[in-house]
């Protein structure tokens, strides 16, 4: 009987679903399990990998995302794909030891846990494989953090290799943001009261092969996933971002403005328009790397097109700025106040149509 569902969120894994299948048999034994892979339209051929295998075993089902991104959404459409009553979400890179499932597992079966994490820090835990100290220090920074937001004493809260039951991991999900990475931190912070944990140890191995997924703008990923849980039914939280990153755009605009004014002494209408250019092209680029990190543009030929999207998108947007400004300031609205009202609104609309049209086409 289907008892645990084990997720792997995948991105070019290609060469390390089939090793990773067999340490998982030897680990559970033939029966009671079944993995979930959902690949994020790998380049690689991950999808078609993971199709072959399921042909030959039927304890492996495949989802492939088609414009959708990310390891913690990964995870939430593999929480509702299965029946199994227990669901457990790790990394197919082999940096995350599949021999502790079963014991994760049954401690969930014997009620002492409402949740199991795997943890890089306990006493008994290894990262000598992992080399990578910057990273090791990121993650001591960010548990730090995640304590205080969850109330959970933990000492690897950023953990991706922790087991629930599927019922409790659904009930939480219409609350989840499912942004960026950090899918354990969402879950012990959504639930209303704190989940009784249990940490194994865990002896974090070298990847065996490819690239890691998380680049420089995880700790920017992570401090979004605080924003969310915390401000974002205020706010929401992409908005934030992308606010935050017009509003460092309208910096580089003036910046590029008075140096082609009084440095290189333009007339004002070439250096205004270099200086638009210059910041849409800006915060297309920041946009692209933070505020969309999970559904970033790869390529020169996506890139550009993107770009060019955005630009389109940011000169109705700014249209729309001068003449709702314009029009509020001719009936006597304070200009400061007419000025706000259509930086306001530019905001929403290049906000919603880029999120649509250059970030979202699905």
């Amino acid at each position: 009987m289907l008892d645990l569902a084990i997720i792997l969120p995948t991105l070019n894994e290609r060469g390390n679903l089939a090793p990773l299948l067999e340490r998982i048999a030897t680990a559970m034994g033939t029966q009671g399990w079944e993995v979930i892979i959902v690949d994020d339209d790998s380049h690689d051929g991950t999808a078609d990998e993971a199709r072959a295998l399921a042909l030959a075993d039927p304890r492996v089902r495949v989802i492939q995302r088609i414009g959708r991104r990310g390891l913690a959404s990964a995870a939430i459409e593999g929480f509702c794909a299965t029946a199994a009553p227990y669901v457990a979400v790790m990394d197919a890179d082999h940096q995350h030891d599949p021999a502790l499932l079963p014991a994760m597992l049954a401690a969930l079966h014997s009620g002492e846990a409402e949740i199991c994490v795997a943890s890089r820090f306990m006493p008994g835990a290894s990262t000598a494989e992992w080399a990578a100290p910057g990273r090791e220090r990121l993650s001591a920074f960010a548990n730090g953090l995640a304590r205080r937001l969850t109330g959970v004493e933990l000492s690897d809260p950023m953990s991706g290799y922790f087991m629930l039951p599927a019922a409790t991991a659904r009930a939480l999900v219409p609350r989840l943001s499912g942004i960026g990475f950090k899918i354990l931190l969402d879950l012990l912070a959504t639930a209303d009261a704190p989940l009784r944990v249990r940490e194994f140890p865990l002896c974090f191995a070298a990847r065996r092969e490819g690239e890691s997924k998380l680049d420089r703008a995880v700790l920017f990923d992570f401090l979004a996933g605080l924003y969310d849980k915390t401000l974002g039914r205020v706010i929401p939280t992409r908005f934030a971002l992308f606010g935050t990153v017009g509003a460092l755009g309208v910096i580089v605009h003036f910046a590029v403005l008075a140096s082609l004014l009084f440095l290189f002494g333009e007339g004002f209408a070439l250096a205004q328009s270099a200086a638009v250019l210059v910041a849409m092209s800006f915060n297309f680029w920041l946009n692209n790397w933070l505020t969309y990190r999970d559904k970033r543009l790869k390529g020169w030929g996506a890139v550009l097109r993107g770009w060019a999207g955005f630009c389109a998108t940011c000169a109705v947007g700014a249209f729309a700025n001068v003449a709702v400004a314009t029009f509020l300031e001719g009936k006597g609205v304070f200009w400061a106040l007419a000025a706000l009202t259509g930086i306001l609104l530019g905001s929403v609309w290049n906000y919603a149509l880029s999120s649509r049209f250059v970030w979202g086409r699905f």
